[in-house]
């Protein structure tokens, strides 16, 4: 099968296998409630459903990566997307709550093995100059998952029980799996260079896994605590005893033709602002919602939904505008777009018009998925051949970092206990503005790293640009399918 027939088999295991992690993400959120009830858990315990799967995905993505370089993205789909399946399955059946939590960090793993795959399945089969498109469909659909989990969980949980939203999980995979099968890329050559530092590997685990425990716990205990400084000084310190090691190590988990890509770094840079913006501030503007302005959960989610909306039907536009304007201008106005929606959200007050609150999250909302597709596009695009795995995982940790630090910043700026307690004295439109300027900034920081981008697409950054050729001692495996 050539090149060009294995695409539309590539986009759909591609766009399949994104949609049943968004999926499983926010479906799980409407079951929670349930599952502590049936379980006799406490509220700590849910957290960690949750917790364990962060660290789990966000530890192995780049590894994962890394794997699928070596040995086959297709091969690295199949097995995380039967394992991701196999996982859901188990918590179904979990008779415990210690199992859920167990078997959430396995269905983390495996998700970390299929997340880097879906990315380079389309850098490997589709050209630079025809990435916009499939990236676009990818975004809308995740979008899609996204929106449609808390829907879909709740009609399973009231009709089904919680433990239906992972046996949904089981045939999906199957298919995914199958549609994998159907992709058949060759496998890429072996070589040296693709040797897993396995010290590089255990630091980079380590500190990540630290940084998104930290993060994770800042909603409750506060920026000052001092558990969470402890823990901040822990990763710095593995930060630093890793970069240190990077820079002697033979064969670095992050290659160096990667690390030296200034529109790879810049944006995945762009990603973790921008992520953390939207998501600290969706995060703070819910509370605010139900607290403040007493809405249920249903009012709540229909007054969030232009930012869903947004998102799918943004996302091709975003494709197209990424084609005629090149990466850099548009990745601007997407960022700009996200730092108007928070301003606008952090000037309403209990009293504010409803028009108002729906443009903001129309802006967040389109913003959000012209960055994601200007981004994502710029990372695969310019992935030096050969590392497309290690670049789609890279890409995959940014943005799975950016919504714990968004959540971490906006809880601090309000306080730990109004963010975690439903009181409405701790939700005041003072602290709603208060607490959503940091996050205007964050996301404000995104303009440094969107000035880095290439000017056109498939392009170079006129200052430092991407190393094509690489020397014999960073020469990478083959790529796998076409290459440009």
């Amino acid at each position: 099968m050539s090149t060009a027939a294995r695409r539309p088999f590539a986009l759909l295991a591609s766009v399949s296998g994104a949609m049943i992690v968004a999926l499983d993400g926010t479906i799980l959120l409407v079951a929670q409630p349930s599952l502590r009830h049936d379980l006799d858990a406490s509220v700590a315990q849910v957290q960690w459903t949750s917790t364990s799967y962060l660290i789990a995905v966000a530890t192995l993505l780049v590894v994962a990566g890394r794997l699928g370089d070596r040995y086959g993205h297709a091969r690295l789909l199949f097995v995380g997307v039967l394992g991701f399946g196999v996982a859901s399955a188990g918590i179904a059946l979990a008779p415990t709550i210690g199992w859920v939590i167990a078997l959430r960090a396995a269905q983390g793993a495996f998700g970390a093995l299929l997340q880097p795959a879906t990315l380079a399945l389309l850098r490997l089969t589709y050209p630079p100059d025809r990435l916009g498109t499939p990236i676009a469909v990818r975004t809308s659909a995740i979008a899609v998952a996204a929106g449609l989990g808390p829907v879909l969980g709740g009609i399973l949980v009231q009709h089904l029980g919680w433990r239906a939203v992972f046996w949904v999980n089981v045939p999906a995979a199957l298919v995914i799996a199958a549609l994998t099968l159907a992709v058949r890329t060759p496998m890429p050559e072996r070589t040296g260079s693709q040797r897993l530092d396995l010290t590089g590997t255990a630091l980079l685990t380590a500190a990540l896994a630290v940084l998104v425990h930290t993060l994770a716990g800042v909603p409750g205990r506060g920026w000052t605590a001092g558990a969470t400084l402890l823990e901040l000084d822990a990763g710095l310190a593995l930060s630093a005893v890793l970069v240190l090691h990077e820079r002697h190590a033979a064969h670095p988990i992050v290659p160096r033709a990667v690390a030296r890509s200034v529109p790879v770094t810049a944006a995945m840079a762009l990603l973790l602002v921008i992520s953390a913006g939207l998501f600290g501030a969706l995060f703070r503007a819910t509370f605010y919602l139900q607290d403040t302005l007493r809405l249920a959960p249903l009012a709540t989610g229909l007054r969030v939904l232009p930012l869903t909306a947004l998102m799918v039907l943004g996302a091709p536009v975003a494709g197209a505008a990424l084609r005629r304007y090149g990466p850099r201008r548009t990745a601007i106005a997407g960022t700009a777009l996200v730092v108007v929606g928070i301003a606008q959200l952090s000037s309403l007050g209990p009293a504010g018009p409803w028009p108002s609150m729906t443009a903001a999250f129309a802006a967040l909302g389109a913003g959000f998925a012209t960055v994601m597709v200007t981004a994502t596009g710029t990372v695969v695009g310019d992935a030096p051949p050969g590392y497309a795995g290690v670049v789609g995982g890279l890409k995959q940790t940014a943005m799975n970092i950016g919504p714990s630090l968004g959540i971490a910043v906006a809880a601090g700026a309000t306080g730990a206990a109004g963010a975690t307690r439903s009181t409405a004295a701790s939700v005041s439109a003072s602290t709603m503005s208060s607490s959503l300027l940091p996050l205007a900034i964050l996301a404000l920081l995104g303009l440094i790293p969107a000035f880095l981008l290439p000017r056109h697409a498939g392009g170079e950054v006129d200052a430092a640009p991407l190393p094509r050729q690489l020397t014999p001692q960073e020469s990478p495996v083959a790529d796998v399918g076409e290459r440009p």
